[in-house]
């Protein structure tokens, strides 16, 4: 067991006393380094980098290699399960992510296998040991999956949606073959996540990218009841520490207490809500991560620094905040703008935590 040099972004998600606040960005791996786009091109295509698991510890690497991170994340994609459970990823160029097998019938979804991670899924482990390995103690590193809900919305509507019709309309027409996808995919996230833990992964985070296209009660029946299972089977202790376990639901700032009350250690929390507000929402029960506005880095250094400013006094003095963006960075951003903005965090967090 190497021994973690850096373990602020761990404490940080415990409400640990820490003596700055952590930061790292969703997607922070990706189009907006030059040193990415070469390796995905060596690669041939997106799954086909995300499949090898050298590749995919290189690319998880490179941004370490450029900013003072406090964390790793893991280079995959949240539509790894649907596609071990025999659906056929694929990437159409504009259109982002498609299967060539879409769920619509109780009977496929029957029929529907759950994935052995060390099988099906044995490249994404690989990779997390891979990567562990590499990082010789620097930083911790971040597993994570896709939420059942949201998994779900790609296996039943095909891929992208705007309208989520089929998905809704399974919900509504036929919601015991809607609750049975979920269960299954609950059943299979928890066993991803587990077995990244056990390859490596120090912190856990569950996204839910399309929970907030449904109502309050859809939401707490369909989303978040499966993510609170999720967590309930999850390996909390490896390595001889706690694994936290993060949740992140876009658009979901109004469901932040039920959120808080599922069992995770810390909340993802996008633009949309005051980071303030979640955290009179939230009390003292869990961390909160995020929440700047991908769009700021577009802007100049010292603009910013403003928002960073912001944020840290929005939140406010005490432990229990993980700097990030409310969503991950665009792929037009310059690296020396996402430069500054971890610079500026550095520089005026630790006046938080005196």
């Amino acid at each position: 067991m190497t021994e973690l040099k850096n373990d602020v972004y761990l404490r940080a998600l415990l409400r640990q006393p820490t003596e700055r606040t952590p930061i790292w960005m969703m997607r922070q791996a990706g189009r907006y380094l030059p040193e990415y786009r070469q390796v995905r091109k060596q690669a041939g295509d997106f799954m086909a980098l995300c499949k090898n698991p050298e590749l995919a510890c290189e690319v998880t690497l490179q941004p370490l290699r450029r900013f003072a991170l406090d964390a790793a994340i893991l280079f995959s994609d949240i539509l790894t399960i649907p596609d071990a459970m025999g659906l056929g990823l694929y990437f159409e160029a504009g259109e982002g992510p498609r299967f060539q097998h879409v769920l619509r019938t109780m009977s496929a979804i029957e029929q529907l296998p759950i994935p052995d991670p060390e099988v099906e899924l044995r490249y994404v482990m690989d990779a997390v040991r891979t990567i562990r390995r590499e990082l010789n103690g620097a930083v911790p590193l971040i597993g994570f999956s896709g939420s059942p809900w949201t998994l779900a919305t790609y296996m039943v509507e095909g891929g992208s949606t705007k309208n989520f019709s089929e998905v809704k309309r399974l919900m509504f027409a036929e919601p015991q073959a809607m609750h049975l996808l979920l269960d299954k995919l609950a059943q299979s996230v928890t066993l991803y996540l587990n077995a990244q833990i056990a390859a490596g992964a120090q912190a856990v985070m569950i996204f839910d990218t399309w929970g907030g296209v449904l109502s309050p009660r859809d939401y707490r029946e369909f989303s978040l009841a499966y993510m609170t299972k999720i967590v309930a089977g999850l390996t909390r202790h490896a390595d001889g520490r706690q694994v936290p376990v993060t949740l992140f639901t876009k658009n979901g700032g109004a469901w932040l207490a039920d959120m808080a009350a599922s069992g995770c250690d810390a909340l993802g929390v996008d633009w949309t809500t005051d980071l303030g507000t979640a955290r009179q929402l939230v009390g003292e029960t869990v961390a909160l991560q995020g929440n700047m506005d991908p769009s700021i880095l577009y802007a100049p250094p010292a603009r910013i620094e403003e928002e960073v400013a912001s944020i840290l006094a929005s939140y406010g003095h005490g432990h229990g905040h993980v700097f990030n963006l409310g969503h991950g960075i665009h792929p037009e951003v310059d690296p020396e703008h996402a430069g500054a903005f971890i610079e500026a965090v550095h520089k005026l967090s630790p006046a938080y935590h005196r």
